[in-house]
């Protein structure tokens, strides 16, 4: 790790006492230098990946094994170890039983690991309190039309609060949550039609016409929508929005034309968004798509190590060269490291008693789900 730059002081102070204190800065400077030398990462690294060979967080971090092995001391190899099952609670469970704290174990998470746990899942036996976040990567997502709700946002916003829409989904827990949540505030009369098997079939029923609106994350929008919306046969209506390192929802660096649903609601309500319903949607987006996947250790790591891991991620995504490969892979979007992801993730993963009993009424009484 490299040593922080110590400023001089600005008061003024007597030859002896300056002297004093230089030697005193430089004894410290040292001490830094030497406490970072002494940090011996492990030679090989197992990351856990809770999902299968070739799905989108095993993607995820054989592209930032690499980065991460060739910036740490020594070059650790990290071994990626796939344990799928259970929509990733598997290999967390297995993970939060089995790892070690020396530093050489790793977890892969992503929002169907999150929203389990933040659930109350009966199947979870993992708690997040007990790991810490080294790095987490962003993604966005846009909800779009029919046409034939209006051929501009605004006609069919109108259009979307004044008449029955379908949806078609995977399930009312899962990835939509959010955006189930969002078109709820906004006052839309959702008919969502669940048992899609991907985010892909339900653009494709969209594309068929079967759905009158539908929700896309970042990359599946930019290669599969975009083309729709080009061609005249999709309307994007908002984005979800992105947190910025002050926790606050923001425009989506990918869409930056596009309002975010905040914008959206005060525009046709007359005031930001708030109550157990906003408070839901804003954990919800925040560790699903804000903090979509993160790399996790447990807690009782070496704070030293945890210190070296979070720097040499900071050292990569900083180059021109990360940014650069990166930008195919996760898009427009700065990975969030160190302090600014634990504090994200705490905040997000805190539900209190009153959103948590408004969220359970309305999981049951608008689509039949039970938490």
């Amino acid at each position: 790790m490299k040593t922080q730059k110590i400023v001089a002081p600005t008061i003024t102070l007597g030859l002896k006492k300056a002297a004093l204190l230089g030697l005193t800065l430089t004894g410290l400077s040292l001490m830094t230098s030497a406490q970072a030398q002494d940090v011996e990462v492990p030679g090989n690294i197992k990351w856990t990946i809770p999902f299968g060979v070739g799905g989108g967080t095993d993607v995820w971090a054989r592209f930032f094994s690499p980065w991460l092995s060739n910036s740490l001391p020594g070059e650790p190899t990290l071994m990626i170890d796939n344990v799928p099952g259970g929509g990733s609670i598997n290999g967390a469970n297995v993970f939060a039983l089995r790892a070690k704290t020396d530093g050489s174990d790793w977890l892969g998470t992503s929002a169907s690991t999150q929203y389990p746990a933040m659930l109350d899942d009966p199947r979870v036996r993992y708690d997040y309190n007990d790991w810490t976040p080294i790095l987490a990567t962003p993604t966005g997502g846009v909800v779009y039309a029919q046409p034939s709700l209006g051929e501009t946002a605004d006609a069919a916003l109108v259009a979307l609060l004044t008449q029955p829409v379908k949806l078609a989904a995977q399930n009312p827990t899962g990835v939509e949550l959010p955006v189930l949540i969002a078109l709820d505030m906004l006052g839309a009369d959702v008919q969502a039609v669940f048992g899609m098997r991907s985010r892909g079939e339900g653009r494709l029923a969209f594309e068929r016409g079967e759905a009158d609106i539908d929700f896309q994350t970042t990359s599946a929008y930019l290669s599969n929508v975009t083309p729709l919306v080009e061609s005249g046969k999709a309307v994007p209506l908002f984005s979800l929005g992105m947190l910025n390192d002050e926790g606050e929802i923001v425009r989506d660096p990918a869409f930056p034309e596009l309002p975010t649903f905040n914008e959206v609601y005060q525009e046709h309500h007359g005031e930001a968004p708030t109550g157990d319903a906003y408070e839901a949607f804003r954990k919800f987006f925040a560790s699903g798509y804000a903090l979509q996947k993160l790399i996790m250790v447990p807690k009782e790591t070496p704070q030293a190590l945890i210190d070296t891991y979070r720097q040499a991620a900071r050292d990569f995504v900083s180059t021109e060269a990360f940014k650069e490969a990166a930008a195919a892979q996760l898009g427009p979007y700065t990975p969030v490291i160190g302090d600014t992801a634990q504090r994200h993730l705490d905040d997000a993963m805190s539900i209190n008693d009153a959103t948590r009993e408004w969220l359970a009424d309305w999981l049951q009484s608008e689509h039949g789900a039970k938490i």
